[in-house]
Parts: structure tokens; sequence; C-alpha cells
């Protein structure tokens, strides 16, 4: 299972609002209740998400097995 823990801590680190993500660079508000609820997202946003945030896809998501 793919989630989205690191997404909020990197955000937290780098002082980036959701508000911010969404006004300022366009994330929808979709795609951010998607991180919320740990939802699957595409490849193209993580990839927006890393240039926005300049950091690496690990830092947004983190694969944790199924129990």
């Amino acid at each position: 299972m793919i989630i989205y823990d690191p997404f909020w801590r990197t955000i937290k680190a780098k002082n980036v609002s959701t508000y911010a993500l969404i006004n300022k660079f366009g994330i929808s508000s979709a795609t951010i209740d998607r991180l919320r609820k740990n939802e699957g997202i595409s490849t193209s946003k993580i990839d927006d998400l890393c240039k926005i945030l300049d950091c690496k896809v690990e830092d947004v998501v983190c694969y944790v097995p199924d129990k």
C-alpha cells in the first residue's frame, strides 16, 4: 500500500501549506484530498510535487506492505 505520510512531513519541514500548493502552484484540492486519504495519485502529480517541493519521490510517498 502506498501512503503519503512523507509528503506531510516534507511540506511541514519546507514550510509549504496546502493553501499555497492549491493557490500558488495549481495543485487541485481533489489531489490534496486524495493525499489525505492515502488514495492513488498519478506519477505525473508525484513529479509535480517533487518539482514544487524540490525533493525526492521518497519524500512524498512510501510503500507499506499490506497486513
